[in-house]
């Protein structure tokens, strides 16, 4: 999103901004390195798009994604950031077809995409789809698959990387967290402080 994208702009220097492809691009200088923003928007189709033109655009060797998510591991709390080790779009179904394992890509064997590791904060798998909402059905299935974030764009970022031979690494900031409440309540009232401590955070990158 532009706010989530802000958190990294507001720690750039020589800031200078451009339309591709219908989408905001920012360069700059982010702690003397050459920095590219593509913002994506919300969903996965909208962040794969955006992750393969930051590519396209800077030749990459790695892809960077600091963002908030979900919680639904009940010792977690909001503004806690931690590491995505892996991340499943656990919305992508062709368990009849396949007879593969729920979030499984046609052209995987599991449904796991591994993402680099930094090792700066404890390591969350994250489950990735184009629905935000309080559904058991869905919390009980990213359980199943061992998720413990959930966002609706990681998991894409994570797919186009791994095609491209481009390393992801991913932070989310907690801004829900399941059994505290309905989550998208918890993430329009918390929202505005996970930015601050993001913002914080992007300065250290």
């Amino acid at each position: 999103m532009d706010n989530e994208a802000q958190c990294v702009v507001d720690n750039m220097t020589d800031v200078r901004e451009e339309r591709r492809f219908g989408r905001r691009v920012i360069r700059g200088v982010l702690n003397g390195e050459e920095t590219v923003v593509a913002v994506a928007g919300v969903g996965k189709s909208n962040a794969a798009a955006a992750t393969q033109l930051a590519i396209q655009l800077t030749d990459a060797k790695r892809i960077f994604n600091v963002g908030v998510a979900g919680g639904l591991d009940p010792s977690m709390r909001v503004g806690d950031i931690y590491e995505v080790s892996d991340a499943v779009q656990y919305d992508f179904d062709l368990c009849q077809i396949n007879g593969t394992e729920m979030g499984t890509l046609n052209e995987r064997k599991t449904p796991f995409i591994p993402c680099a590791a930094a090792g700066r904060f404890p390591s969350m798998r994250l489950g990735t789809g184009d629905r935000f909402n309080d559904s058991e059905a869905d919390t009980e299935l990213l359980k199943r698959l061992g998720v413990r974030l959930r966002d609706m764009e990681g998991g894409a970022m994570a797919h186009v990387c791994e095609t491209a031979g481009v390393e992801f690494v991913s932070w989310k900031c907690v801004s829900d967290v399941h059994g505290s409440g309905s989550m998208p309540g918890q993430y329009l009232e918390n929202l505005k402080k996970c930015l601050a401590i993001l913002t914080d955070f992007a300065g250290t990158l």
